[in-house]
């Protein structure tokens, strides 16, 4: 039997949020359809976190409930702290994306708490929800910040040890924020985490060095099979100096159907996906497949 890789979409909320101008509603809306009918169903749409901060993100709501009507389709929506996980819950989200970071420097730029302070209302939160309702818990900067450098491998093992404890079934994502995370690094992390705490992880990649679609490679090869990608490489953090895109689906589904493995997408629609990402105004896209004439007529 061919084995699957699990891909989560993220271009409809880490694909948009650093866009300045607001895109519409219904951008987003035809964004996350099209993701759909390319076969992914799984799929971040959105974050319930402050307009003032992410104004982006203001319409969340909205585009959870089109997504809600698409068959099949899981809709994950991060959530930063209580208030967020009280109007995910409300919104019906399928899945919440609890978040924070290994590092002090970006969880204070990015959440204006320090690490012990979302930690603790985020734990409070994992302990009193729901049973049945499907958590994740995103640690950003797990291998690089950019305002402390390189992370420590000890150090951030030490994070996930205590996020590992909330819950013994819970997804954890490691996230390269900055997209500057090394491959051996990457196998590193991935295969002790691993070897301690069993195969709950995920991977979060960013490609602002071009070392992308390489990372994706050594957390499958250390046992990684969810990842997140998002069409047309679109994204990045606005609390990440100098952080831009996703690593793009479209490369990690031609990396993945390369080496035999099953990913469920239709590749014509995904470039169709992708390409309607990457024309987003304000949106600066990446990855490769999109630029290569011989990609775009395979099968």
């Amino acid at each position: 039997m061919t084995e699957r890789v699990e891909l989560s979409e993220v271009a409809p909320r880490d694909g948009l949020q650093s866009i300045g101008p607001f895109v519409p509603t219904e951008t987003k809306i035809a964004l996350v359809r099209a993701c759909y009918e390319a076969g992914l169903r799984r799929m971040e749409v959105g974050s319930f976190v402050s307009p003032r901060a992410i104004p982006q993100m203001a319409d969340t709501g909205q585009v959870l409930q089109a997504a809600k009507q698409l068959a099949g389709l899981e809709c994950t929506v991060l959530v930063p702290n209580r208030r967020g996980f009280e109007a995910a819950m409300n919104a019906g989200a399928d899945r919440l994306g609890l978040f924070m970071s290994v590092t002090e420097s970006h969880n204070k730029a990015n959440l204006n708490r320090t690490r012990e302070e979302s930690f603790a209302d985020l734990a409070a939160i994992v302990r009193e929800t729901p049973k049945g309702t499907k958590l994740r818990f995103n640690l950003s900067c797990t291998f690089h910040c950019p305002f402390e450098g390189v992370v420590p491998e000890r150090d951030a093992l030490d994070v996930i040890e205590r996020v590992v404890a909330l819950d013994p079934g819970m997804e954890i994502a490691l996230a390269d924020t900055t997209g500057n995370a090394s491959p051996d690094q990457v196998r590193r992390v991935f295969e002790h985490a691993h070897r301690a705490w069993g195969l709950r992880f995920a991977f979060h990649g960013h490609d602002t060095y071009g070392m992308g679609v390489a990372n994706v490679t050594a957390a499958w090869e250390a046992g990684c099979r969810i990842f997140d990608a998002a069409a047309g490489g679109i994204g990045g953090c606005p609390f990440a100096p100098g952080a831009t895109g996703n690593v793009a689906m479209e490369d990690v589904v031609w990396l993945f159907r390369r080496m035999g493995l099953e990913t469920g997408v239709d590749w014509a629609k995904l470039l169709v996906a992708a390409d309607l990402a990457a024309s987003v105004p304000g949106a600066t896209p990446g990855g490769a497949m999109r630029r290569v004439p011989a990609a775009r007529l395979a099968a």
